[in-house]
């Protein structure tokens, strides 16, 4: 029999009572694993007709699916082309019901490895700002890599303690969520060395983290906004309670009623506030006596997930609005537009007119000596006081990108080329990773692309492609860093750059050269 804590499993017959029998029956079966699509590259449907797994959709996850426990996603090409990404199916609900849309600014406060940033940021299609930030460095580097695989843009991986983040973004998002560190209860199945790991002040200890956490959230929440709050874990103090102290230290916020609420999802528990559940050595006595009794009743909004009752590993979450200034809650809306057209967008295609041609202008009038006298840049122009030509082997190369840039946004910084997100946000004195899109590096008169533009880019946006089926050998020997033979008919230009692509979707980068491309995938994302 699965071996759980005594201690564990005295507090879960107290809270589950009856429930109890079949919720520890349910450590016998096997864990589910799970993948999501990356719904800014292709759709479910889409997907489910390419995919060479035994896939089943998750219920209450539109773009959830289960795979076998003998299937191998992580080894296969469409992952390292970021068309979906593994993660635990009740994990994959925060990310999934916080109601983000083109063109919000969204915060990820705990986002390390990645799995909800990924689909926050998928969810904007190229609009807007994700900022995704992790207290750990190593951590935050493995968010790093896990948004540029899945072709974000419009990202910012910061590397910060939420109090810092509170001093540069006050009231600043319109989508906050926090999956807050926790005791991992939920996770006991999944991951056996956590409930051996696990002893009774763990709770106590992890609260004292989330009420930090929570309030610094709240405070860079803009009015009108949304905050998702979850955990993995079945603790009290760590869910409910801590959601009504939040309400009690800010009482502009509200839980929010979930639309179309699965089956299988279990109310919050408000009695769980009362004062025989609250611990002496986190809570007074009295703090939740100020609660109306609206506000203890509404905590029956926040979604607790139970394994025995779904497929999926225990999990809590609550979704809150923040009043504006007219005292209204923010009202809940999916965005419900061409999904198609906006994955062609993410960045955006070019125009009739091409905006290289404007560049290419100023880099002219430089050469002539001559100063731009017109005012503030427009899309394709240089900004004001940046030196063009520093930019012309960039420039060369995008010649063969069918890319819409906005100039004004691209930068160099010490050779390397950004292009920052249309949503500034206030990095300065801030230790980040990534503010934008790494698009490449500038060795003295040659322009390397990056990797992370490589993933951001859609198949029709590059001239020069060459795109091979999944099942082609060739594409694993260029995964794992060698260098593959290409037929002429394979290639549409017989030397140079070229975006190699896995049955349509971009995987990386090689050069082109007598018949062979050189292998440029990036050596941290090769296949071992």
């Amino acid at each position: 029999m699965f071996a759980l804590p005594p201690a564990f499993e005295e507090k879960m017959k107290k809270i589950l009572k009856e429930e109890y029998p079949a919720f520890r029956e349910g450590y016998e079966l096997p864990r589910k694993f799970g993948l999501r699509i990356n719904r800014d590259k292709i759709t479910p449907e889409e997907f489910e007709k390419l995919a060479p797994f035994e896939l089943t959709p998750i219920p209450w996850v539109d773009n959830g699916f289960y795979y076998g426990e003998n299937d191998r996603p992580s080894r296969h090409p469409f992952y390292y082309s970021g068309l979906y990404y593994l993660q635990e199916p009740s994990a994959m609900t925060p990310a999934n019901i916080l109601p983000v849309n083109p063109g919000d600014k969204v915060l990820d406060l705990c986002a390390a490895p990645g799995g909800k940033a990924t689909e926050l940021g998928a969810k904007l299609h190229g609009k807007g700002l994700l900022a995704a930030n992790d207290i750990s460095g190593p951590r935050a580097r493995a968010l790093l890599k896990n948004v540029e695989v899945f072709g974000i843009p419009n990202s910012l991986i910061l590397n910060e303690v939420p109090a810092k983040l509170a001093e540069n973004f006050p009231e600043f998002f319109d989508k906050i969520l926090v999956d807050a560190p926790c005791s991992g209860e939920g996770m006991f199945r999944k991951d056996p060395d956590t409930a051996k790991a696990w002893k009774p002040e763990k709770p106590l200890e992890c609260a004292r983290m989330q009420k930090e956490i929570i309030l610094r959230a709240a405070d860079m929440l803009r009015p009108g906004g949304m905050l998702l709050y979850s955990t993995c874990t079945f603790s009290p103090e760590e869910n409910e309670q801590m959601i009504s102290f939040l309400m009690k230290e800010r009482p502009e916020f509200e839980i929010l009623s979930i639309p179309e609420r699965y089956e299988g999802f279990a109310s919050g528990r408000p009695e769980l506030i009362e004062k025989e559940w609250l611990p002496s050595e986190l809570w007074e006595k009295d703090i939740f006596d100020d609660l109306t009794e609206e506000q203890k009743i509404s905590l029956k909004n926040c979604v607790r997930i139970w394994p025995h009752r779904m497929g999926g590993e225990g999990h809590f979450l609550a979704l809150l609005g923040k009043k504006d200034e007219n005292g209204k809650l923010p009202e809940m809306y999916f965005y419900t537009g061409e999904e198609e057209a906006l994955r062609n967008e993410t960045i955006p295609t070019v125009k009739a007119e091409d905006p290289l041609k404007n560049v290419q202008k100023e880099i002219r009038k430089e050469k002539k000596g001559k100063k731009n006298r017109k005012g503030q840049p427009s899309s394709g122009e240089l900004p004001t006081g940046k030196k063009s030509g520093d930019l012309m082997p960039f420039i060369t190369f995008a010649e063969d990108l069918k890319v819409d840039w906005d100039f004004s946004r691209v930068e160099v910084r010490k050779g390397q080329v950004y292009y920052v997100p249309a949503e500034s946000a206030a990095v300065r004195g801030l230790v980040f990773l990534r503010n934008g899109l790494y698009l490449g590096e500038i060795r003295k008169d040659r322009f390397e692309p990056s990797q992370a533009l490589a993933a951001a880019l859609k198949k029709s946006q590059y001239r020069n492609t060459i795109d091979l089926p999944a099942d082609d050998s060739r594409i694993l020997h260029y995964l794992k860093g060698e260098t593959i033979g290409i037929e002429p008919e394979e290639a549409e230009n017989s030397k140079g750059w070229q975006l190699l692509c896995v049955s349509g979707y971009p995987l990386g980068w090689g050069k082109l050269v007598n018949g062979l491309l050189k292998n440029k995938f990036l050596a941290s994302w090769r296949l071992s």
